[in-house]
Order: C-alpha cells, then sequence, then structure tokens
C-alpha cells in the first residue's frame, strides 16, 4: 500500500495534494521523455498474502505479534488490512536462468518462517483466496489493523457510501449481505506478480498481460465459497469489485467507474493515459505530508519518489495495475497482476507465475500487438468469464474465435508459454517442473476451487454447514503442508482427527437457515398447507423487512379448529390472528447450552433465531438431537484417539 504517512483531503491539504499529483505526472512524463525510466532489462516478483487462523480454524486476530516474531527473520514482511492476514515480498529477480526456482524457494522460506512464526502465537497459516469458515461478524472494526491509513481509507469510503456497502453475488448459492466498513475486502487474500517493462513498451505489454489475465486465472480459481456459500470459481473478483465500490447512488446510476476495474479499453501508446485517468476519473482519498516538488528534484539531475502519485495509484484498484518504483538508483515501471489468489500451495503459485511470464514473452513474439488480433470487450469478458467459470469458461479469442479455457491452454497456450521462458533461457528444469505442474493441473481439470467444491458436494448435507466448511480448511491446511500440488490431492472429509466438538459451541453453527416463514397477513389455510407439506410444527412469522413479529405453532392450529374453523360459512382469518407474539429467540453468538436451557426453562420446543431484529435462522429439539449424535460420536472418537496414543 505505499507511504502509511496519510491524512484527510480537505481544503488546503486536498489543493496542495492534487498540486503535487499533476506535478507527479508532469514529472513522470518528463522521465520517460527523457529516457530516464530503466528499459534494458526485465525483473519479475511477487507478493504473497497469508490467512491467520486459530484452533477452531477461524481467523485468529495475531499479525502484530506474528510480524514482531518475523521481525528478525530474513525476508519482507509487511501487515494487511486484517488483523488476520500477512503479506510476504519476494525479492526481485531477472527473468532469466533459475530466476523461477529462486523465487519458489524464497517464498517456500519465507512462508515457512512464518508459520513458525504463527505457531508460536498457537496459530496456523493458510495459503487461501478466502477462508471458508470467515463469517460477516469476524470483519468488525477491531478486526483491522492499528494503521491510520486503513482506519482514515474506512472513514472516507464510509462517508461516501453512505455508512453502507452492499454485496450481492450469485452463483451454486446466492449471497446479499451489508456489512458497515471496508473489511469485506479482507476476505480476499492474493498471490500478485510483478513485471518489469520499459516505457516504450508499456501499452503493448500492458494490453498483453490485460487479454492473457482470463486463462491465466480459469487455471489458477481457488476462491469458491464466501461466508460459506458457494459462489463463484474465483469469488474474490465479484467480492473485492463490490467491496471497494465507492460511487454514490448519484454516480451509479450515471454508470461511474468503480475504483476496481479492468479498464475499458486498450492502451494506446503510453502508461500516462492510464494514470491520467484515474487521476480524472478516481477522487483523492488521502494525501500525506509533501515535500519539494519532484519537477524541482528532477530539474537537480535527482529521481524525484512520486509520493502523491504512488499514493492515489494506490486507492484505484486495476486487476492490471501500472507501478512506479525505484530500484537500484534507477526508476521503472512495472504491471503488477492483482488477479491471482493465494494457495493452493507455493508450487501451484509458480506453476501459474512460470505460465504468465512465459505468455508475457511468448505470445508477444509469436503475435505482436494483441489490439490487432483481439477486441478489448473480449478480453474483459473473458475474464468475467474466468472468475466465474474457471476452466469451464467459454472465451472468444483471437479474432474472435469462440473456445473452451482448458482447449486454449492445453493446445495454445502451453506451447507459447514454454516458448517464451526459453526465450528468455530459464532454465529447462524448471520450466518442465512448473508448466508439467500447471498442464497436469488443467488436464484434471482440478483447480483449487474444484477440490473445494467437490470435496464440499461429497460431505454429508445432514452436517451443518459450519462443520463442513471447518473439515474444508482444516484438510486444505493438512495437504498444504505437503506441498503436492492441488490437483493431487485427497478430497476432504469430516473424518480426520479434528475435534469436532468444536463444531457445536454456538447456536449459529448448527441453526437451520434455509427457514420456511409466514407473513401476518397471510390465511391461515396457507399456514396449514405449508406445515402439513413441509412436517413443520412451528413456523416463524417476519414482515416486509425481515423483523420477527410471531410464530405459529401447531397447538395453534389446533385451538383454531377446535372453535370450529373450517365449517362452511367460516370467515378467512389471518395468521397474525393466531400467531404467537411473545416469542422466545436467540442470537446466533448464544451458546448451545444457554440455547437448551433457555427451551427447557420455557418448556418449548425452538428458537427462532434473531440478529439485530431480523430472522436469520431457527434451532429446534431436532437440530439439538443431531448435534448431540455429533457429538457423542466425536467424544467417542476423541477418548479411543487419546486411548491410542497412550
Amino acid at each position: 500500500m505505499g507511504n502509511q504517512e496519510v491524512k484527510s483531503t480537505e481544503g488546503a491539504d486536498l489543493r496542495a495534494f492534487m498540486q503535487a499529483l499533476l506535478a507527479d505526472l508532469q514529472a513522470l512524463e518528463r522521465m520517460i521523455d527523457e529516457g530516464r525510466i530503466e528499459s534494458d532489462m526485465r525483473r519479475i516478483g511477487a507478493e504473497q498474502e497469508m490467512f491467520l487462523v486459530d484452533s477452531d480454524w477461524k481467523p485468529a486476530r495475531v499479525s502484530a505479534a506474528v510480524l514482531q516474531r518475523l521481525s528478525t527473520q530474513p525476508g519482507n514482511y509487511t501487515p494487511e488490512l486484517a488483523r488476520f492476514n500477512l503479506e510476504a515480498n519476494a525479492s526481485p529477480q531477472v527473468l532469466t536462468g533459475d530466476c523461477l526456482s529462486k523465487m519458489e524457494a524464497e517464498m517456500t522460506s519465507m512462508v515457512a518462517a512464518a508459520r513458525t512464526a504463527a505457531e508460536q502465537e498457537g496459530a496456523q497459516l493458510l495459503l487461501c483466496g478466502i477462508l471458508p469458515t470467515l463469517h460477516q461478524s469476524d470483519l468488525d472494526m477491531g478486526a483491522m489493523v492499528e494503521n491510520p491509513r486503513y482506519h482514515l481509507l474506512n472513514d472516507v469510503m464510509s462517508e461516501m457510501r453512505g455508512g453502507k456497502f452492499p454485496t450481492l453475488i450469485k452463483g451454486l448459492d446466492e449471497l446479499k449481505v451489508v456489512h458497515d466498513n471496508v473489511m469485506m475486502e479482507a476476505c480476499n487474500t492474493s498471490f500478485q506478480l510483478h513485471f518489469q517493462v520499459g516505457p516504450s513498451e508499456f501499452a503493448e505489454l500492458y494490453n498483453l498481460a490485460q487479454a492473457v489475465t482470463a486463462p491465466v486465472l480459469a487455471a489458477a480459481v481457488n476462491s469458491p465459497v464466501l461466508l460459506q456459500h458457494r459462489l463463484w470459481q474465483e469469488t474474490r473478483v465479484a467480492l473485492f469489485q463490490q467491496s471497494l465500490d465507492a460511487r454514490n447512488e448519484s454516480q451509479e446510476k450515471r454508470g461511474g467507474r468503480q475504483r476496481v476495474t479492468f479498464g475499458e479499453r486498450w492502451v494506446d501508446k503510453s502508461v500516462m493515459e492510464i494514470l491520467r485517468e484515474d487521476v480524472a476519473r478516481f477522487r483523492v482519498l488521502l494525501s500525506t505530508n509533501l515535500g519539494e516538488s519532484s519537477l524541482d528534484i528532477l530539474d537537480r539531475g535527482e529521481i524525484p519518489k512520486l509520493d502523491a502519485l504512488c499514493l492515489h495509484n494506490g486507492t484505484v484498484y486495476r486487476w492490471n495495475r501500472p507501478c512506479y518504483g525505484i530500484s537500484g538508483g534507477k526508476p521503472h515501471l512495472r504491471i503488477e497482476n492483482r488477479v491471482l489468489p493465494a494457495g493452493p500451495t507455493v508450487l501451484d503459485e509458480m506453476a501459474g507465475s512460470a505460465f504468465y511470464f512465459g505468455l508475457m514473452v511468448g505470445f508477444g513474439s509469436e503475435f505482436g500487438d494483441v489490439k490487432q488480433v483481439m477486441d478489448f470487450d473480449d478480453a474483459k469478458n473473458n475474464f468475467v468469464a474466468a472468475a466465474r467459470y474457471g476452466l469451464d469458461a467459454q472465451f472468444r479469442w483471437r479474432e474472435g474465435r469462440g473456445v473452451n479455457a482448458r482447449t486454449l491452454i492445453l493446445d495454445e497456450l502451453l506451447p507459447l508459454a514454454r516458448a517464451g521462458l526459453e526465450e528468455k533461457r530459464i532454465d529447462s528444469g524448471d520450466i518442465d517442473r512448473y508448466l508439467g505442474v500447471f498442464e497436469e493441473r488443467v488436464t484434471s481439470g482440478m483447480t483449487g476451487a474444484q477440490w473445494a467444491l467437490n470435496s464440499l458436494a461429497g460431505m454429508d448435507k445432514k452436517v451443518s454447514r459450519d462443520e463442513r466448511h471447518r473439515a474444508l480448511t482444516a484438510a486444505t491446511h493438512a495437504r498444504q503442508r505437503t506441498g503436492e500440488p492441488v490437483h493431487r490431492w485427497r478430497l476432504a472429509t469430516l473424518g480426520g482427527d479434528m475435534d469436532w466438538r468444536k463444531s457445536f459451541r454456538t447456536v449459529g453453527q448448527i441453526m437451520t437457515q434455509d427457514v420456511f416463514t409466514l407473513h401476518p397477513e397471510d390465511v391461515i389455510d396457507l399456514a396449514a398447507s405449508l406445515m402439513d407439506w413441509e412436517h413443520l410444527h412451528r413456523v416463524p412469522v417476519e414482515d416486509e423487512k425481515g423483523r420477527l413479529v410471531g410464530l405459529l405453532t401447531q397447538r395453534s392450529l389446533l385451538r383454531l379448529l377446535a372453535r370450529g374453523y373450517g365449517k362452511p360459512g367460516s370467515k378467512p382469518v389471518a395468521v397474525r390472528e393466531v400467531m404467537k407474539t411473545d416469542v422466545v429467540t436467540a442470537s446466533p453468538d448464544d451458546s448451545t447450552l444457554d440455547a437448551i436451557k433457555r427451551m427447557q426453562d420455557n418448556g418449548i420446543g425452538c428458537l427462532p433465531v434473531v440478529k439485530e431484529g431480523r430472522l436469520v435462522g431457527i434451532i429446534t429439539e431436532h437440530d439439538f438431537n443431531i448435534a448431540g449424535g455429533r457429538l457423542l460420536k466425536a467424544s467417542l472418537q476423541a477418548d479411543a484417539q487419546n486411548r491410542k496414543i497412550r
């Protein structure tokens, strides 16, 4: 995220920052025109984001303590938005020889060191695009790192959004939630790639990065679950776009651009086209203490840091983002690919990286300017299709040709990637290893996302969502530790040595969320039919806004029938005339023991589960019976395991 010394953008501060931002744009253009930007070097790099989880496989807010332990270790570690995330930055490598195996070795070492530090804090490290066990309650402001930049960014964006951040994603399931801060973005972790380019070749290579993003992503998808809902193969794409949408209602109606964007057209000549557009379109969110003008620094023959430009660029989230930096005293330009998810293993990530870097060389050598062979709209549609469907996506490729993602990769792009790596004289053994892993994954169709979905599909649906997603997370961690690529993993199951008793601690873990409900004005005949059809003894009653207003029971219906309802001449009766209004409820965070006691004390067989006045589920005697059976089985298994150990 760059410079952390930030402040609000108001009045004189805003005007001064805008002047500095415009000066930085002029300075960069001068450096390009005067040949000061490094142009004879091809370097690559990567950023590895990670989750920290506790013994229950839930988010562990220990990043500050873990980073303190890592401060004495080699490597560049930084915090992320949430206290349950970390980032490790690999050293830049010249794209030649054994650069890929060097990057893998460094990343593996850094992940191992972070894992050790996490374990010393009672946590575990996990590489995944979205943590399957996340709940919306994990995303409160207490989960945000103590960093003025993030808190100020949240304040500014919350004001712009009116304090509401809605998310609506439709996949196999449908997720619709409204959050009150930017922390939904913290659900995402990625493996970001950097590719250094010269100024004169920027436009052509940036366009190429845009074109190849779709097939690279299609084979790398690893985030099919968000808040325990099965959505896109790479749900991060939809979530990131919505979680940082800073448009107000008027801008949305006008079709204004989102800050998370793929772009709208090819670049014609220069990186300046992107940077100018982003300054023109997107409001400055943060400012910083400004030093000497970048133009004055240039006039002295020195290299400016372009702090204002870099800060603003860090608040516009292009999936392929142009970056300016200084390395070894020389300024350079990079294309930052932000699309790929973290995991499933470092080897999987490096296989995808080899494919991407190879295409960035091989495609251009074979076909030249991608603008001449592909429409931009096709590249953008391919990107969305890859995120939604992974290897099952249908693309429009060169010359508008329709092709399946898997076929395109195997028949056309893998040979191009190999040729590109060979052109850069990458070690032949590394080419074979990484592209071999990549080819096996594509051939099998077993991406990280597909492994997760297949695992969930094979689990007993009578088991709670929480239990299934804990099993998925535990298995991901166990398989990840082996270092084997994901297409060789056994599917996750509900077995294993995990303590399943932790899946039954709260009402939210075992409640039924798919609830049949009634409206107060529904006719009682509908209620009776519903209860008969679905074998229900009780049905919650909610109003138009989802607020619980009553509970209809079989006993209430029997009393109504005893009074003669249903005989010829009976007038229709509304549910509100019969329902109970003094309803005993539970919260998702209540302990199961408290809920059981509440039901016993009140002599009732169910508890509607309510959060902020709205119905979110129901828990019944039947749910507790199922949970009890699972608990007994888990306890017997745990006892047997303990006896075996002794």
